[in-house]
Order: C-alpha cells, then sequence, then structure tokens
C-alpha cells in the first residue's frame, strides 16, 4: 500500500501538467481529490463538460446558502479528474462534505453579506465563494495556494507574516507570485512535489490550525483511511500545497479526527455542474481564489512549445482585428524585448510581467487603451463553460436550455449587442425570453435604449454570468418552464402587500412586454384596487405613463391587455379630478416636480386615440372596479355618491358622483361632464380650467399656458402673457411665468415677434436689482434652449429696430427707376 499526496497550486498550469504525468506514472487505484464528497456521483459527467465550469452546492429554498468550486482546463484538480475518467480510476473527492461547510453559513446572508473569511497562508479563501454568497464555515474548494499567489493569504493565529514569501525572500525573490512561476509554473510539467512538501512541512512547523481548517484537514485524513480499509493499494491524493503536511507523516488518530467532527451542524444540500467564465475566475471580479490571468495560463497549458512567440502573434491578432497597424515585424521585436527582460531579471522564462512590457512598448506604441484591450481579451479572456445535457439541472434550467437553443441565443462571457425587430417571430420570442428572465432576476439581458423612435425595435446587451443558474434554481419551484415561472412570480409580486402603485404599473408593463397573459388579470385586478384607494394625485400622474405605454406597446407586439384600456381611463379620470386640488399653495420645488408629472400624463394622453372601451350613457369611463364603501364613501355620503377632492369643480364633482353646488342642476353639470368623450378633450378641459385661475405658481401657470398654446387650444397667449409680465406682478414670479412658458423650447420667439417683444419690454423695464433677483431664473430658463435658438432670438433682437425703419422708407422702385439710371449715367454706371 502507498499514498502519494501531490501538493498543487489552484489553477496553475505547471501544477497541472505535473499531476497528470505523476498520476499516468504513478496508476493509482484512487484518486482522491479536495472538494465536497457529495459530488463524487458528479464525476461521471466531467467528460462532457467543457471548462471553464464549476461545482455549486446550494440548499433548496435558501439561495443565500450557496457555494461554487470552479475547475479550468488548467486545474489540477480538473486534469485528475480528466485521468481518472479516461483511465477508469475511481475518483473522489475528500474535502468536508458541503452540507456541514453550508450549514455554519448566516441564514440571513446574501448580496450585501459578509466578507469571505481568509485561510492560511498558501490557501485561499473559502473556494468557490462568489460575491453576493454566504460564505460556508469550511467547504474550501480545491485549492490550496492563497489568492494572487501562492502564500498571500492573510495572516493566521500563530503565524507571523507569509511563509511563502519568507521562502522567496530566501531564493532572493522580492515577489512572491514570481518565484512561484519560476520554481513551479515554468518547470515545463516536472513539478518537484517531494521538495513542496518539504518547505510546506518547514512553513508549517509549530503551526495550530483553527477550528475550521482542523475540521477540513480531520475530514481529509478521515477520507484517506476508509479509502486505506476499502482495500486500495495505491492512492493518490491532490490537494493544496498548504495541506500535504496534514496528510504525510504523523497523522493524529482515528478517535481524534472524529472528535473534531463530532456535532458539526448539518444542512440539506444539493450539487451540480454549472458553467463558468474565466471573468469570474479572475480574482479582480471578486471570487475569493481566482487568479489575475486566467486567459495567460490557459495559454500556458495549451502552448507549452514557444508560449512567448504564439502569444505576442495572438496579441498581434488582437490588435489588427481594431483597425491598428500591426505588422511581423512588430512581433519579432516585441519577442526579443521580451527574452533581453527576462534574462535580465534572471527568469528561465519571460512571464506575463515581461510579455505586457514588450506588448506596451513595441506592439502598443505606448497606448494604455491597446494594452487594456489585450488585457481583457487575452490575459483574463473571454471563454464561457458549458455543461452536457445529462447534467442533473433543475427542469427551469433545461427549459430554458431548450429555449435558448430554439432561438439561436447562445450564452456569452463578452457583451453582445443584438437589435431585435419585434415584426418578426423569432426576434419576438427573444425578446418575451428575455423579458420573462428579467422578472426571474436572470439579468442576461440589459435593455438599451434603441435607436430611432419606433416601437418595433428593441436593443439589447447580453452576457452570461454563473450566479444566473443560481437564480434559476432559485425560482425553480415557481414552475417548470420559463413561461410559467415567470408568470408566478409575476402573480406573487402583485400579491405582495408592500408593493406600491409604481411597482404594479411597472409590473403590468413587464407582463406585457413579457407575454404573459396568464399573470395579466391578477396583476391588473391589484392595480385596480390599488388606484382605487390612493389618494394622492402624483402617484396615480406618475403611474399613468407606464400603463399607457404598455397599453400601446403591447398592441405592438399583438398581446392581449384586456381591461388596461379601462384601469387607464379610469386613472385619468381621478387625474382629472384631483388636479385642481394639488396645483394650489405649492412652493418653487413642489411646483417643479409637479411639472414634471404634468408633462408626462400630456404625453401619455397624447397615446390615448382609441375610443372609450365601457362608456356610460353620459360618455364618460366606466371604472372597472368601484371603490369600497369602506374606504371611500365618507359618512353620511349615499349609496351612489364618492367624496370629491376639495375645491374639485362642478364637472369634477360630478366624475365623482357627488352632489352639485347649490343652484346648479345635476343635468347641468352630467351634459357639461359627459361632453368631453375622448381622454384628450377630458384632459386639455382640466388644464383650461386650471390656467384661468389666479392662484397658480407662476411656473405652472406658464407651462400651462404654453401647453394649451401649443395643443391649439388657446388664442390669447399674448394677452396672458403682456398681464403676467405687467408691473403689477413681482418680478420672481413673472420669471417664473417666463421659465415655464419657454420650458418647451425657444423656437416660438423666434417665429413669434409680439411673444419675443413683451419679453424684451419686460425685461428692459426692470430696474437693476430686479434684473439681479431674476438673473438666475433667466438663465436657467435661456440656457436650456438650443444655440441656434439662442442665436436666432439675438439676431432678432438685434434687426428688431431696423425692420421697423425699412417698413416706414418702403420705395417704389418702378417709380424710381428712371431717377436710378439717371444718377447711374452721370457717375458712370451700368444698369445691371
Amino acid at each position: 500500500m502507498s499514498v502519494s499526496v501531490l501538493g498543487v497550486r489552484h489553477h496553475g498550469p505547471g501544477s497541472a501538467r505535473a499531476v497528470r504525468r505523476e498520476l499516468e506514472r504513478l496508476r493509482p487505484d484512487v484518486i482522491l481529490i479536495e472538494g465536497p464528497p457529495e459530488a463524487d456521483a458528479l464525476v461521471t459527467h466531467a467528460p462532457g463538460l467543457e471548462p471553464p465550469v464549476a461545482l455549486l452546492a446550494h440548499v433548496p429554498g435558501a439561495p443565500a446558502r450557496a457555494a461554487f468550486w470552479p475547475f479550468a482546463e488548467f486545474s489540477p484538480e480538473w486534469q485528475a479528474i480528466r485521468y481518472g475518467t479516461s483511465a477508469g480510476v475511481p475518483v473522489r473527492f475528500c474535502d468536508l462534505p458541503a452540507a456541514h461547510s453550508l450549514a455554519d453559513a448566516p441564514p440571513d446572508a446574501g448580496p450585501g453579506g459578509p466578507e469571505p473569511e481568509t485561510e492560511p497562508p498558501g490557501t485561499a479563501a473559502p473556494d468557490g465563494v462568489t460575491p453576493g454568497t454566504a460564505v460556508p464555515g469550511g467547504g474550501a474548494g480545491p485549492d490550496g495556494v492563497a489568492p494572487g499567489g501562492p502564500g498571500a493569504g492573510a495572516a493566521v493565529t500563530g503565524m507571523r507574516g507569509d511563509p511563502i514569501g519568507a521562502l522567496a525572500g530566501a531564493a532572493g525573490y522580492d515577489d512572491p507570485e514570481r518565484w512561484w512561476e519560476d520554481v513551479v509554473e515554468h518547470r515545463g510539467g516536472d513539478t518537484p512535489f517531494e521538495v513542496i512538501a518539504e518547505a510546506m512541512a518547514a512553513v508549517r512547523e509549530g503551526y495550530r490550525p483553527d477550528e475550521r481548517e482542523a475540521r477540513r484537514e480531520a475530514y481529509m485524513r478521515k477520507t484517506l483511511r476508509a479509502a486505506i480499509k476499502q482495500g486500495f493499494g495505491r492512492i493518490a491524493v491532490v490537494c493544496g500545497a498548504w495541506h500535504v503536511p496534514a496528510l504525510t507523516g504523523p497523522l493524529p488518530s482515528a478517535t481524534a479526527d472524529n472528535a473534531v467532527l463530532r456535532g458539526l451542524p448539518k444542512v440539506k444540500a444539493e450539487l451540480t455542474w454549472v458553467p463558468w467564465t474565466y471573468g469570474r475566475l479572475a480574482s479582480w471580479s471578486g471570487y475569493g481564489a481566482g487568479i489575475t490571468s486566467p486567459g495567460w495560463y490557459h495559454h500556458l497549458f495549451d502552448t507549452p512549445d514557444r508560449p512567448v512567440e504564439r502569444w505576442l502573434a495572438a496579441a498581434a491578432a488582437v490588435l489588427r482585428d481594431e483597425g491598428l497597424a500591426v505588422s511581423s515585424a512588430h512581433v519579432i521585436e516585441s519577442v526579443r524585448l521580451a527574452g533581453s527582460l527576462a534574462a535580465l531579471r534572471g527568469r528561465p522564462l519571460a512571464g506575463l510581467g515581461e510579455v505586457t512590457e514588450a506588448a506596451r512598448a513595441v506592439l502598443c506604441e505606448g497606448d494604455d487603451l491597446a494594452v487594456e484591450l489585450i488585457q481583457r481579451r487575452m490575459v483574463v479572456g473571454d471563454r464561457l463553460g458549458h455543461v452536457s445535457d445529462g447534467t442533473p439541472m433543475v427542469p427551469l434550467q433545461r427549459d430554458l436550455r431548450d429555449r435558448q437553443r430554439r432561438l439561436k441565443l447562445r450564452p456569452e462571457a463578452l457583451d453582445r449587442e443584438i437589435d431585435l425587430d419585434l415584426r418578426k417571430p423569432l426576434d419576438l420570442d427573444r425578446s418575451h425570453l428575455l423579458h420573462r428572465l428579467r422578472l426571474l432576476g436572470v439579468g442576461w439581458g440589459t435593455p438599451v435604449r434603441a435607436r430611432g423612435k419606433g416601437t418595433f425595435r428593441e436593443t439589447w446587451t447580453l452576457q452570461w454570468r454563473p450566479e444566473h443558474d443560481l437564480a434559476l434554481i432559485e425560482h425553480a419551484a415557481l414552475g417548470t418552464t420559463v413561461p410559467s415561472a415567470a408568470a408566478q412570480r409575476a402573480r406573487d409580486l402583485a400579491g405582495a402587500p408592500s408593493a406600491t402603485l409604481a411597482d404594479l404599473t411597472s409590473l403590468v408593463e413587464q407582463c406585457l412586454l413579457a407575454d404573459l397573459p396568464q399573470a395579466l388579470p391578477g396583476v391588473l385586478a391589484a392595480l385596480s384596487a390599488k388606484a382605487a384607494l390612493d389618494t394622492d394625485v402624483t402617484h396615480l400622474m406618475a403611474a399613468l405613463p407606464a400603463m399607457v405605454r404598455a397599453h400601446r406597446y403591447g398592441d405592438v407586439r399583438g398581446t392581449s391587455a384586456d381591461g388596461l384600456a379601462v384601469i387607464v381611463r379610469s386613472m385619468l379620470e381621478r387625474i382629472c379630478v384631483g388636479l385642481p386640488v394639488a396645483v394650489t399653495g405649492l412652493d418653487d420645488d413642489a411646483a417643479a416636480d409637479l411639472l414634471k408629472h404634468v408633462d408626462a400624463v400630456h404625453s401619455a394622453v397624447a397615446l390615448l386615440t382609441d375610443p372609450p372601451e365601457n362608456t356610460s350613457p353620459q360618455g364618460t369611463t366606466a371604472p372597472e372596479t368601484a371603490p369600497s364603501e369602506e374606504t371611500a364613501a365618507p359618512e353620511g355620503a349615499g349609496p351612489e355618491e364618492t367624496a370629491a377632492p376639495e375645491g374639485a369643480g362642478p364637472e369634477d364633482r360630478a366624475a365623482y358622483g357627488a352632489p352639485p353646488p347649490s343652484g346648479v342642476a345635476r343635468s347641468e353639470v352630467v351634459e357639461e361632464a359627459g361632453s368631453a368623450v375622448s381622454p384628450r378633450g377630458r384632459w386639455m378641459g382640466t388644464l383650461r380650467g386650471i390656467s384661468d385661475r389666479q392662484d397658480l405658481h407662476g411656473l405652472i401657470e406658464g407651462r400651462l399656458t404654453r401647453i394649451l398654446l401649443d395643443s391649439g387650444e388657446l388664442d390669447d397667449a399674448g394677452d396672458r402673457m403682456s398681464r403676467a409680465m405687467s408691473r403689477g406682478q413681482a418680478p420672481a414670479r413673472a420669471a417664473a411665468w417666463v421659465e415655464g412658458f419657454l420650458s418647451g423650447g425657444g423656437l416660438l420667439l423666434v417665429h413669434d415677434p409680439r411673444l419675443l417683444g413683451l419679453v424684451d419690454d419686460w425685461l428692459t423695464g426692470l430696474s437693476g436689482e430686479q434684473f439681479v433677483d431674476v438673473l438666475p431664473l433667466l438663465r436657467r430658463t435661456f440656457g436650456g434652449f438650443a444655440a441656434p435658438e439662442r442665436r436666432s432670438i439675438g439676431e432678432r433682437l438685434r434687426s428688431a429696430g431696423r425692420d421697423d425703419v425699412d417698413r416706414e422708407q418702403d420705395v417704389d422702385e418702378h417709380r424710381a427707376a428712371a431717377a436710378v439710371a439717371t444718377v447711374l449715367s452721370i457717375i458712370g454706371g451700368t444698369d445691371g
């Protein structure tokens, strides 16, 4: 019986080649690898996987308790797995089970949770833990070297400094990462496992592991004893170099290890394979046990022959693809420079530092942007792994994979922009899928503002991230297919007590964009109930534009939105009733905020061109859901009367069913209220009634006047402006009126000399002190105009006086022709 313990560096290409060669030489009967033992049954799927991939362990129903164990093609553990599956050798994982490690994770951990703990020097942080996932209290993945290099971990109780750094310093290196590369990674596959074990034993002398690490190493020894007891003659253990002394030499007794493991908390954990990316493998992406240059290490592993020359040639190709002029002479000189730098620094082979410096100086000619391009495309890389169809998946994952294949949407690690034409069935189905995934919290696609104004086009940026698989697993209980899960998710969000009116209107829009007719009735019912009880008109105004967009956009997509138009018109009616009260007694900030809602509602009303779907005999919209008696009808109101807001006019009171003022017949009010049968007419009538009031804030009055003027509803805009800027008005209010009136643009002043003259006369009539007071408002108003508009206004003002003189001195050219001819003959000119 023999036990060979191979200490490796996680994601080390030199270690990976050395492990493969050593296993081929040893021909073991069983291979033990650092990792959760629950994944033993998943090893058989390895031949059908395309790295980078990761083992995902999670607790069903608690998505915050999850961890990843990533593997790349150049990971020693992956090479051990591939050797075992190809040679028919059993492969088992020997680290602490995920059922125990995930049980130590805080139950409320999640995004923004605690930072990962760090392992001893020479080991990794909790391996595979990504940002936003709980940190398992002992479930490290296949590692053995700290993030960013061997021994780059944090300080540990009982030890001082960095042991690998001490070894590197003894060898004359100031960089532990460079020392490890020169001693191990660049040896061409001849890794001295015995020397590594001896070095780790020396640096661990006198070290006592903490509770978490003691449990991990106790379980490793327990698994090793079980393999020996089962009769395996040749056993190979592939683990982090830091753990080698704990598995060799005099070992603690089985009783002592069992005592360490006794009483560990336990949860139900499920494991599967998921795709991983080199971007997530890079340490800068937040993965604690990552490396800074997975693309470089992949190149070293795949290209043992002349790696520097081939790397720089590939870098030149990347730059050429971006239109940069890079010749073969550049490549030759950069290879020479990298070799010279390595020789000057006493390195056996040029490393990434030397290659990057050579590329910066020669290929990129000092351009940092070009260097960044090489860094992103090659040093980190854009590789995305792939798992086979036979890999255990929840039904939701499998359904998404089938839809991706049918819709020809391949997941990719790099950002990719796609344009969708919603008139094409394929693009429409793609849009539905992306919107449904966003409802499920899977942000594979991010909508981008489309070029042009057509509503039949969408632009998306696609990027697949490993955590999307975790989100799918989290929502697997909602349904077995993407549409059913998204519909149930929408129903759950609509039924949440904390859902606001804005949330529900946004949810309606999402349901229409995602084509979820089965969820829409429940969401609309929740929206109707919330809108009936919401008495804040600004909430209704904020919600209406999204509802109108949803109604119109749903029509473009061919999505049925039965009942949506009725709710929209009911909300508009309530806005028209409540707006006269909402504009009363506002300060400057409140007036500016309310105007944003007014502009948004005005733009939305322009889209409501269809006739009412359900109208009463008088022509007013019949609400789909009447307010409940407990909330809508105050004490003393009749069964058919609903309280109208204080200050509402006769038309608004009629819309609420409230009794008319004394002296006004109900029939007269109803007839007057029912005369506006279109949404635009109702809205414009409300604005016209408000604009005639004398107690409005100047900003609101000016803006409403401009809206009515642009809509063709006013023919006395000049008189209104003249009154607003008369000497009887305070300069500050007049300036606010001008700001509101001109917020729609300055072309009106260019084409209407009378209005321009009124503004000019008002400004020139201000005293110096008054001008200083209103200058900030005027500056904000005219500063918002486009440069051509400001220039045209200035030219109009400059030429105004001359135009008057020209009009007073009109000349009859026919009568003056004889005189002109005489003058020309006298001065010797010609009649050209």
